[in-house]
């Protein structure tokens, strides 16, 4: 899984104007429910952990999500738990609904809950290789690619840094994971 950080003294890049766009966390259970496909159920203990939903919308239709976790992340798929330090919020779980894709809607969204999480300094979010579309996005709303964990046999065993730098660095202590220089 490739990380991306955008750092608060980091600049956010203009963005083509959506203008019917908007987006605002929620605390609707029943609309994020609908939207996210997850129960009622898995949506209240999320929010209960302390993670804020985002929504975001073209007028007045829902077209994608994503949550912000700021005391503990995940990824369970690979047994990855991690606590959040202040300041640091972990971005998860964004979706766009199939027929909104391609329109920049993703970037719009992360450089919303950016401008609204103002007491977040440093911003975190992964995602597979495999998924180029998530790539580009990420790095159109102004967020660095800087590591990519190394996993074999579904298990972590380290980060692998993509530069020399302060952000890159931090990407090992945020996760808490040694820097392995090569990937097996």
């Amino acid at each position: 899984m490739t990380f991306a950080t955008w750092w608060r003294r980091d600049s956010l890049p203009d963005l083509s104007p959506l203008p019917t766009f908007s987006a605002r966390l929620s605390t609707d259970i029943e609309e994020i429910a609908q939207l996210t496909n997850r129960s009622p159920q898995v949506i209240a203990a999320r929010l209960q952990a302390g993670n804020r939903p985002y929504l975001a919308f073209m007028g007045d239709t829902p077209v994608a999500y994503g949550w912000v976790a700021t005391q503990e992340g995940s990824i369970s798929d690979l047994q990855l738990f991690f606590a959040i330090s202040p300041e640091n919020c972990y971005l998860y779980s964004f979706l766009t609904v199939t027929e909104w894709r391609g329109r920049g809607i993703y970037p719009h969204l992360l450089q919303t809950i950016i401008r609204q999480e103002e007491q977040i300094q440093r911003f975190w979010i992964g995602y597979l290789p495999k998924n180029a579309a998530s790539g580009r996005g990420i790095e159109k709303a102004g967020f660095h690619i800087v590591s990519d964990l190394v996993v074999s046999d579904n298990y972590v065993s380290g980060i692998t840094l993509f530069e020399l730098s302060e952000q890159a660095q931090a990407s090992a202590d945020f996760f808490r994971l040694p820097v392995v220089t090569e990937m097996p």
